[in-house]
């Protein structure tokens, strides 16, 4: 009878440890559940948060550009006719403190620079520049032009460095051309400067023939190891020159500085008036003269520049260059477009946002496109 109650004691002291190791596993699964729980928990809260430090820094970029629209109104209330360096808007970059963040902004006017959608078969040629007629290409398909009319359209030079003479030229395509070899980059020549242009051309235009010996079209891209297609329309921004061929990173750098892009836009017009004085290579290749007299030109103006073109022509620093009528063409004083580029910080979260604005007739701000992230 002992043994058979000492047996029993033993079982049931067997049963409570197997009870309490099974206890003590639910519990520990119970917590790792909880710990698991609690951190998704904090992550999600954490996410929340950061989403909503995001869209308030997006709204307030968004007040950046409240705020351009403003100082754009401002200064051609008083000067609706002419842009100019002294005008309010041409203040530097400015950083403002708003709660628990800041916001910085730089307004950049879009006509001191060369678009470079102004090599879309839509832009007037040269004739069409000195006419001052409308291209015809505006209302013909481009599948419609001849092979001998789409290898006109970019810009050569002779050997002896002058402009090409035919009235087919695209104006803008001729500058392009002549600010590459202008801007002295290694390995960089004419050679390499009009297959740049040739295939830019034939990523705008909507046909499939090679334009020159250095175009590109859909065969070249799609031959690739990560294979693509030309454009075939407007460029959206500077940075697609990364997708054309022949244009490295080396050229891209060295040309960012000097152009620009209008969305959907092949107007090629300058603004004599907002030309940066530290780069005369744009205003070199523009009226095809040497450095140095590029220079003069741009420091015999003054810091309010010219109140009519006709001052701006009439200057004798441009009596010793020969300037052709499709050269004086493009040269303007006053702009229509302006880039805006606002970042904004909330707390720890960061946005920066690219806008480009159009003032119309009326003197009214118009946002015609915006870019999310660093451009």
């Amino acid at each position: 009878m002992v043994i058979k109650r000492m047996s029993s004691c033993h079982n049931k002291r067997q049963q409570r440890g197997v009870a309490l190791i099974t206890v003590m596993l639910i519990v520990a699964l119970a917590s790792i559940i909880a710990a698991q729980m609690t951190t998704r928990l904090q992550t999600q809260m954490q996410r929340s948060t950061n989403i909503s430090f995001n869209q308030q820094a997006y709204w307030y970029a968004l007040g950046a550009e409240a705020f351009t629209k403003r100082v754009l109104i401002k200064a051609f209330k008083d000067e609706p006719d002419v842009t100019h360096l002294e005008q309010i808007w041409t203040a530097e970059e400015s950083n403002y403190p708003v709660d628990f963040g800041e916001i910085s902004g730089e307004i950049s006017d879009l006509q001191s620079c060369l678009n470079l959608n102004a090599l879309h078969p839509k832009a007037k040629t040269k004739a069409e520049s000195e006419s001052g007629t409308d291209s015809p290409s505006s209302s013909a398909t481009d599948k419609n032009k001849t092979k001998s009319e789409t290898a006109s359209s970019t810009g050569t030079r002779s050997s002896t460095g002058k402009n090409s003479s035919s009235n087919k030229q695209l104006p803008a395509a001729t500058v392009l051309e002549a600010l590459i070899v202008n801007l002295n980059i290694e390995g960089v020549g004419n050679f390499e400067a009009e297959a740049m242009v040739n295939a830019l051309t034939d990523w705008l235009d909507s046909n499939d023939i090679i334009t020159g010996s250095g175009g590109a079209e859909d065969n070249d891209y799609a031959s690739r190891e990560f294979p693509y297609l030309a454009a075939n329309s407007y460029l959206g921004s500077v940075n697609e020159l990364r997708l054309i061929e022949h244009f490295t990173p080396a050229v891209i750098l060295a040309l960012t500085p000097y152009v620009c892009v209008l969305p959907q836009n092949a107007q090629h017009l300058i603004n004599i008036n907002t030309l940066d004085e530290e780069k005369p290579e744009l205003l070199q290749a523009l009226l095809g003269s040497s450095l140095e007299d590029a220079q003069e030109v741009l420091s015999a103006r003054d810091s309010s520049g010219y109140d009519k073109v006709e001052d701006f022509l009439k200057l004798k620093e441009l009596t010793k260059i020969r300037v052709e009528k499709w050269q004086k063409a493009p040269f303007v004083i006053d702009s229509e477009y302006f880039k805006l580029k606002a970042n904004a910080r909330f707390n720890n979260s960061y946005f920066s946002m690219s806008s480009i604005m159009k003032v119309n007739e009326s003197q009214q701000i118009q946002v015609i496109s915006r870019t999310i992230g660093r451009n």
